[in-house]
């Protein structure tokens, strides 16, 4: 008789991605001279460590989305890819080596997110205020856009601090609804990243706030709707809205995959829910056309400001 109970369980097949997911491989000169300079800076990219979809064509572009904090996150979400464990202490030039990166790239707009590091007194919001002050100093023509993480504990205390610094546009993503936080991001809690947005439109009213959800997780339509209107409650600017992919298959299942009409419709109602600047599409990340969605953006509000004046005027 077979002993059967060492027998290597049988593997899930891969997951097939509709046509519209599928991306080049990533293989030309400024692609690969990005990558050259962030390793001579000794930077993490959040482009490599969530294997991003986009990575060609950004890196292409030279528009590269720094990851400061190292590269070990204190939580482990279901969706992400970046590593966990107990971090590294933090590197001290890494400030400087932003700034110089994003001049060296010639970045008009500079999109720095990082790892969650729950063991630091700050949560990292000190690294993010000296990341920021680097980038002015270096670069001062370039627009700065930070994408942090909900600071559990510390929250009122780092959002005080970034926002002093002065960053163009915060960005704390959402991720998904709050039905699936206990399995996609056990870590977090819903409530308190959107006291984070408001938070930060209470200290400084005019920083863009932007947060993102990811669909094909199993959430429905209407819970969707619903993150659009706590948004919009928590004053929020911008919404990104793009598929979840399974990083590993160790990560979340992909429960659907969204087609492009449907982020088309998704992205009409968050338009009519009163957003300045809407982003929905399957390839859509956070920092994906980061700068060309800014300057959108500004534009957006100041034509907004200009009729609201016009009609007290008048």
């Amino acid at each position: 008789m077979n002993d059967l109970s060492s027998a290597p369980e049988p593997r899930e097949p891969r997951q097939r991605k509709p046509d519209w997911i599928r991306v080049k491989a990533p293989v030309s000169k400024g692609y690969n001279e990005t990558r050259k300079l962030m390793r001579e800076l000794n930077l993490n990219t959040v482009c490599e460590e969530a294997a991003c979809p986009n990575i060609g064509e950004c890196w292409t572009k030279k528009h590269a989305t720094v990851m400061i904090l190292g590269d070990v996150c204190t939580r482990a979400c279901a969706f992400c890819n970046v590593k966990t464990g107990m971090p590294r202490i933090v590197d001290p030039l890494e400030p400087e080596h932003t700034a110089v990166a994003a001049a060296k790239l010639g970045l008009e707009h500079i999109v720095v997110t990082s790892v969650d590091r729950d063991d630091l007194p700050d949560g990292g919001a000190g690294q993010f205020v000296k990341v920021i002050q680097a980038l002015r100093r270096e670069t001062p023509d370039t627009t700065i856009e930070i994408l942090t993480p909900d600071f559990r504990g510390k929250m009122r205390a780092a959002v005080e601090a970034i926002c002093e610094a002065g960053p163009d546009v915060y960005n704390h993503n959402l991720e998904t609804v709050p039905r699936l936080y206990p399995t996609i991001r056990p870590g977090a809690r819903y409530y308190a990243s959107l006291r984070l947005l408001e938070e930060v439109k209470s200290h400084d009213p005019m920083i863009f706030t932007k947060s993102g959800i990811m669909l094909g997780l199993g959430e429905q339509r209407l819970e969707v709707h619903q993150v659009m209107d706590d948004m919009r409650c928590a004053d929020v600017d911008f919404m990104t809205m793009g598929q979840y992919l399974q990083p590993t298959p160790k990560h979340a299942k992909v429960e659907d995959f969204v087609t492009p009409q449907a982020f088309e419709a998704y992205g009409a109602i968050a338009r009519a829910k009163g957003f300045l600047q809407v982003a929905s599409s399957p390839l859509t990340r956070s920092s994906y056309h980061a700068g060309d969605d800014f300057a959108e953006m500004r534009a957006a509000r100041e034509a907004k400001l200009a009729k609201a004046s016009a009609k007290q005027a008048g």
